[in-house]
């Protein structure tokens, strides 16, 4: 299996070092769930938490230990139909529409498939020496679980927040925002490059750095916030097509509720559903969970735009806070926050651009090759990071892409214009 271009400084040692800290993450942001909560699939694009804690294992055992481990006996020889995604070169999967039909393996027994394939990894650094290959591969794998614990936290908020009782997820101490005054800021025109430089990881969507050519232009120093986008929905927004895509006025149309996931109305006031439980909606925190049609729509009802995803990553080049102040997982606040001149964590921010591949994108051989180019087609790209996503885990030309109508993610908007 070969690989894009690469270059990786960890030492086994960190490796491992790594490699529990990120499994042990995993557990952690599931220790709040009942049994109950691990097997319910509301919606196609949730999956239950036992499956991810069940896929990320497999992606270990299938691309580590059956190829490193000599001797190495599966868990389970049902555990790869079982918990295979999408990599079709690894064999036959169940269908993701019925991860919730699988009351078994139960949770217990998929946290000892977990410990099983944890202690083979740990004999596997005693055992061999690690070369590039073996550090991609990891590493490989510590990103992908590191992405699954983003899409966990995303399935069990809609989980818990599709029940009508609204359970806590964890108690937050949330301190209601106060108002920032917005500010632009400016790029100047110019040929401006794009993409991945330097060692360190990086997924193969950055790889195949090149030069654009931007007109000037400015981009919001904030997020918008639910005040902002409570304004668009009672000035009509929802019911003008004139600010919509015609898919997007097709989407909305079909829609039974036009506002933000989870906001929801009582008694003539809205609320919303946090991870910490219903509240009353905070007017000063970021909007979240906007599709992008719904994104692009408020953009053109303000008379503005989003940014696209190259004017996005030369702007927090330019303007943005170190990534270690960000509102990444680790501050455990599960919930955006209203912060200037931050472009990393709080919320993924939307942008124009569909996801395409960059000049000389070369996908690695074998099945971690359908790891991100079979999507490129039909999505749109968001840059920044969440509240949910894991601070050694983001970058300025991270790459994230999803369907135009979705809202489950953690995502907002963040606006652009020209000059």
């Amino acid at each position: 299996m070969s690989h894009p271009s690469f270059s990786l400084k960890a030492s086994p040692k960190e490796l491992l070092a790594k490699y529990r800290r990120v499994r042990d993450q995993t557990t952690h942001l599931c220790e709040p769930l009942e049994k109950e909560d691990f097997v319910v699939q509301p919606i196609m694009d949730v999956s239950p938490p036992k499956w991810h804690l069940a896929h990320t294992t497999w992606f270990f055992e299938t691309f580590i230990l059956k190829d490193y481990f000599e001797g190495y006996q599966l868990f389970d020889k049902n555990y790869p139909y079982l918990f295979n995604s999408y990599y079709i070169s690894a064999g036959d999967r169940w269908s993701r529409t019925q991860r919730g039909h699988l009351t078994r393996p139960t949770v217990d027994e998929i946290f000892s498939y977990r410990a099983y394939v944890d202690e083979h990894i740990y004999k596997l650094f005693d055992l061999i020496q690690f070369d590039e290959q073996l550090n991609y591969v990891f590493e490989v794998g510590l990103n992908h679980e590191q992405q699954h614990q983003e899409l966990l936290l995303y399935d069990i908020k809609y989980i818990l927040g599709s029940n009508p009782l609204f359970p806590v997820y964890r108690e937050t101490n949330h301190v209601k925002q106060r108002p920032l005054e917005q500010s632009w800021l400016s790029v100047d025109e110019g040929i401006y490059e794009i993409g991945h430089q330097g060692d360190g990881y990086k997924f193969d969507n950055e790889l195949g750095c090149h030069k654009v050519f931007l007109n000037p232009f400015s981009i919001s120093s904030q997020l918008v916030t639910n005040s902002e986008y409570l304004a668009f929905i009672e000035a009509g927004g929802y019911e003008n097509h004139q600010f919509w895509l015609s898919e997007g006025w097709d989407w909305i149309n079909n829609a039974v509720e036009k506002a933000p996931l989870y906001w929801h109305k009582i008694n003539g006031e809205w609320y919303t559903y946090n991870l910490a439980g219903s509240e009353k909606l905070d007017l000063s925190e970021p909007v979240a969970h906007v599709s992008f049609y719904e994104a692009d729509a408020f953009a053109r009802w303000k008379g503005l735009r989003l940014p696209s995803e190259f004017e996005w990553e030369i702007a927090c080049n330019k303007y943005s806070d170190l990534v270690q102040n960000g509102n990444f997982v680790e501050k455990e606040l599960y919930r955006p926050h209203n912060e200037n001149k931050q472009f990393f964590g709080n919320l993924w921010q939307w942008t124009s651009t569909p996801y395409r591949p960059y000049p000389g994108f070369q996908p690695a051989d074998g099945a971690l090759g359908e790891y991100n180019g079979k999507f490129m087609i039909n999505t749109m790209v968001l840059r920044g990071g969440s509240y949910a996503t894991p601070q050694d885990h983001i970058r300025s030309t991270y790459r994230n892409f999803f369907h135009p109508n979705l809202q489950w993610m953690f995502a907002g908007i963040r606006l652009a214009q020209d000059l």
